[in-house]
């Protein structure tokens, strides 16, 4: 491991090198100081009642334990980073395979695990050859696990359910964790967490602004035409604007490639939420877990970015790559 390595993964001493890192973590700082303030107001303002008083105390602390969790690992250095998005997989996949019955499944999940596992140790060894083959051998392993049971009766049912498991979980995250092999990988993560959260606000909001019409009731009631529309215009305009500053002079940075890329980010983070909606109503349930208070679980807080991770991943790297001039094959390398 080179010094260059190093310090891209334990130094936390860069932690504030860039000027969009110290932006976006002050922003959120500044956004939990101020929201104790809102809820106040919002409370006294419409009179709520102490439950939904309550609901809102609730969301806040979660907030402020959820910032943390996000903020420290990433301004810690990449292997923390790389470190918390594989037990963000596990835990999500634990609640995936609790909902769908598939943890009754011990093989299969422990072919899931075992993905995931090695998924993880691919981007920690920044070995992308590695990490590109893992999905096609994960599925024949889950496939091949499956056989073992000897129970040809819901055999693609439950290999199904381990397949797509693993590609949200273990692939699709894996590419979150990836972009950590990336020196200036800290505000790219804070720009696109940053992002699909407002963007589901911007969402929530337009769709009671002037939401009348809805998108698509039987998966989500409360999802709008309107409302997706509207976080299209306001998420895409300032990912591409904070975009500018972080890949200023690439090939990226052209007006039509980060529109392009705000719009990669609204749009599938949308669908992201929608895609776990799907899941939950074609399963009976409101929340994934509870693991989260006046959240759920964390499914429910993290559903868009299971698909925007890889979504922005491959357009960034279509244009400008990760990792490059980064160390190849850490610890497997020769």
């Amino acid at each position: 491991m080179n010094n260059l390595t190093g310090e891209r993964l334990f130094g936390f001493r860069h932690a504030f090198d860039d000027p969009v890192t110290v932006a976006l973590s002050l922003a959120i700082v500044a956004v939990l100081l101020l929201a104790p303030v809102v809820i106040l107001a919002v409370t006294r303002a419409a009179k709520l009642s102490a439950e939904r008083t309550k609901e809102l105390w609730d969301r806040y602390r979660s907030w402020i334990w959820l910032a943390m969790s996000i903020l420290l690992p990433i301004l810690a250095g990449a292997f923390w980073t790389i470190l918390a998005v594989a037990v963000l997989s596990f835990l999500c996949y634990r609640e995936y395979a609790r909902i769908t019955g598939l943890f009754r499944e011990r093989t299969i999940s422990a072919m899931v695990v075992i993905g995931i596992l090695l998924t993880t140790f691919s981007v920690l060894d920044n070995w992308y050859r590695f990490f590109l083959a893992l999905f096609p051998l994960t599925v024949g392993l889950i496939a091949s696990g499956g056989l073992i049971a000897d129970q040809p009766k819901g055999y693609i049912q439950r290999v199904g359910l381990g397949v797509f498991g693993y590609a949200l979980f273990g692939c699709a995250l894996g590419h979150l964790g990836y972009i950590a092999n990336d020196w200036n990988y800290r505000p790219i993560l804070l720009l696109m967490i940053w992002a699909v959260e407002l963007n589901d606000i911007f969402a929530y909001v337009c769709g009671h602004l002037f939401g009348r019409r809805k998108f698509v009731p039987s998966t989500s009631p409360n999802k709008t035409i309107g409302g997706a529309l509207g976080a299209l215009v306001l998420t895409t305009p300032l990912v591409a604007w904070v975009a500018h500053f972080i890949w200023a002079g690439t090939a990226l940075d052209s007006a039509i490639r980060l529109i392009g890329l705000g719009i990669i980010i609204s749009v599938v983070g949308q669908f992201g939420d929608l895609m776990l909606s799907s899941i939950k109503r074609d399963l009976g349930l409101k929340d994934t877990a509870k693991v989260i208070p006046g959240h759920g679980g964390l499914l429910d807080r993290f559903d868009s970015l299971i698909l925007v991770a890889p979504a922005v991943f491959h357009y960034v790297g279509y244009f400008v790559g990760f990792a490059a001039g980064q160390e190849q094959r850490i610890f497997s390398g020769p």
